[in-house]
């Protein structure tokens, strides 16, 4: 597992869904991966790519987004170098939101606090990151 990491899901209208320390974060690193939403914004409409690596640097720290086809994002901060890794994380936790979404009683864009999706993003961080 990364030593670092922080987890975040951002909506289209750029509110922050959920988000995760996974890792030793600080509370300064949320700040990076909002921070990087600009950068995300505009190299997803140039690319069909939903896994766009590591686009933003901070020190040690890599910012790695996964955009989905309704252009929620999923952002990690981390210090890892594990590309597939990271890749399967975001894969997997992209499934667990379209069961989020799927639920008719989550209304899309609201705070997803489900303790079983925040266990499970846990239990896929420590797998793969």
């Amino acid at each position: 597992m990364a030593t670092t990491a922080c987890f975040i899901i951002v909506s289209r209208n750029d509110i922050p869904i959920y988000e995760a320390e996974v890792g030793s974060a600080a509370k300064l690193h949320q700040f990076i991966l909002h921070a990087a939403l600009d950068i995300v914004q505009d190299i997803a409409w140039t690319t069909s790519a939903m896994f766009l690596k590591a686009i933003d640097r901070f020190n040690d720290l890599v910012v790695s987004v996964y955009v989905t086809a309704g252009h929620t994002r999923l952002m990690l901060l981390h210090d890892s170098r594990n590309d597939d890794g990271i890749k399967s994380f975001f894969q997997e936790v992209h499934e667990l939101y379209i069961k989020v979404l799927l639920n008719p009683l989550y209304l899309p864009g609201s705070r997803i606090a489900s303790s079983h999706f925040d266990t499970k993003v846990r239990a896929l961080a420590r797998k793969y990151l």
